[in-house]
């Protein structure tokens, strides 16, 4: 892949992290609640889910996917029901104490499955696979090796995981986690209900 193309594909690819959505307040929210460990595991596994979608789609899967309305829908309501599942666990969370005993930090981070959540948050969004559709349309050929493809993969992913690393980075610092923490359960309220409110828009669409 020539360079210009490649850097046009970095840029396009942090625009598109930097968009909010419900992967950043799964990432705020686990972060919150299991400290960095949590936040760190949820941006990494969600890399890996993002990168996954656009392996599929260079290899020609996600065609498939896209003009299967059974299974893209089956993927879109499984997406729903966990955003669903987050957002109640959210509303339902109590207010956090700043000052943990070690017992107390072990227990409140064995709450947070960040690998599990930060990989569901984008396995199960289908709608990834439109996008890297019309993204890498731009970018592959017929005749694309299967090392452009390995590194466009590579570049979706890492741009996505070290993004909402650097989003953990930030909020897990002392001043800032401890206000978060102080705030808990309003930031869980938000959160929940913005979860719980998308949930809803992907039935009703």
């Amino acid at each position: 892949m020539e360079l210009h193309l490649w850097l046009s594909l970095v840029a396009i690819c942090i625009m598109g992290a930097l968009s909010p959505g419900p992967s950043l307040a799964l990432v705020v929210k686990n972060t919150m609640a299991g400290g960095a460990p949590a936040g760190y595991a949820s941006a990494i596994s969600h890399g890996i889910g993002v990168a996954l979608y656009a392996a599929i789609t260079t290899t020609g899967i996600g065609i498939i996917l896209v003009k299967s309305p059974t299974l893209f829908s089956i993927i879109q309501y499984g997406g729903a029901a966990f955003l669903l599942y987050l957002g109640i666990n959210a509303l339902l969370s109590k207010k956090q104490q700043l000052d943990l005993s070690d017992s107390d930090e072990s227990t409140a981070k064995t709450k947070v499955n960040g690998w599990r959540d930060g990989f569901l948050i984008a396995f199960l969004n289908p709608k990834l696979a439109i996008f890297f559709l019309a993204l890498f349309s731009q970018f592959v050929d017929e005749n694309a090796t299967v090392t452009q493809k390995v590194i466009m993969t590579a570049t979706v992913g890492g741009i996505d995981a070290l993004w909402y690393c650097l989003i953990t980075y930030l909020l897990s610092r002392g001043p800032v986690i401890n206000k978060l923490k102080a705030n808990s359960h309003i930031i869980d309220r938000i959160t929940g209900s913005f979860l719980v409110l998308l949930a809803a828009r992907v039935v009703i669409n």
